[in-house]
């Protein structure tokens, strides 16, 4: 396992190939969401949605919309950051995703499911540059990979024009809350929830702000 204290990750465009390497980190920046909507219990479970959405490239979970970061060649980290004017794209690329990987019985609920999850994790607004999925190797996180992702991401938002940063935590995840409120985001609301079914209980969140002059 790479030594974080070494060195800084080297940051890079995902590809199709990192699947294996970034997939549970997706899932580890929301399993309780994540597992509430995809988990299909005798059909599927998130991962393997995840991984089949990733693969395909497109929308939200595609990989062309993720970043990963490498320590000695090894990924210890992903993340990914868009604007508020992709939310319409991302929409119909996650319903074809759904419904290829689920099959007509099984894709409406899915579907129904995640728009009850975007009542307390909304969409971004345009003019907004959305972090999500931000995942760290286990046995690295407290090391710094974390915030250089952030800042990477948050680099990269202001290079395509952005200066509202925005993200959301759970509120069951305060030392997350914790980095993000070192870095410079605040609290600008609080949802709460009362999203559960028998694969996942939907925690509140709390979106956070950070505006780059």
């Amino acid at each position: 396992m790479p030594d974080a204290k070494s060195a800084v990750p080297r940051f890079r465009q995902a590809t199709a190939g990192d699947v294996e390497a970034v997939v549970s980190l997706i899932h580890s920046s929301g399993p309780a969401a994540f597992d509430y909507v995809f988990a299909v219990p005798g059909r599927s479970d998130a991962q393997a949605f995840l991984r089949r959405a990733f693969i395909d490239g497109a929308g939200e979970f595609g990989w062309r919309n993720h970043l990963v970061g490498e320590l000695e060649g090894a990924v210890v980290a992903v993340g990914a950051g868009f604007g508020g004017e992709s939310s319409l794209a991302f929409t119909l690329a996650a319903a074809r995703q759904i419904l290829a990987h689920y099959g007509p019985r099984h894709a409406p609920g899915v579907i129904v499911r995640g728009l009850r999850v975007e009542r307390v994790i909304p969409p971004p607004a345009r003019g907004m540059h959305y972090l999500a999925h931000l995942g760290v190797t286990p046995v690295l996180r407290g090391e710094g990979i974390g915030r250089a992702l952030i800042d990477e991401l948050v680099r990269r938002g202001v290079q395509a024009g952005r200066r509202r940063m925005v993200l959301d935590v759970a509120t069951s995840n305060p030392r997350a809350q914790a980095l993000y409120e070192r870095l410079g985001f605040e609290v600008t609301r609080e949802r709460a929830s009362s999203l559960t079914n028998a694969q996942g209980v939907v925690p509140g969140h709390r979106r956070m702000e950070r505006v780059v002059i």
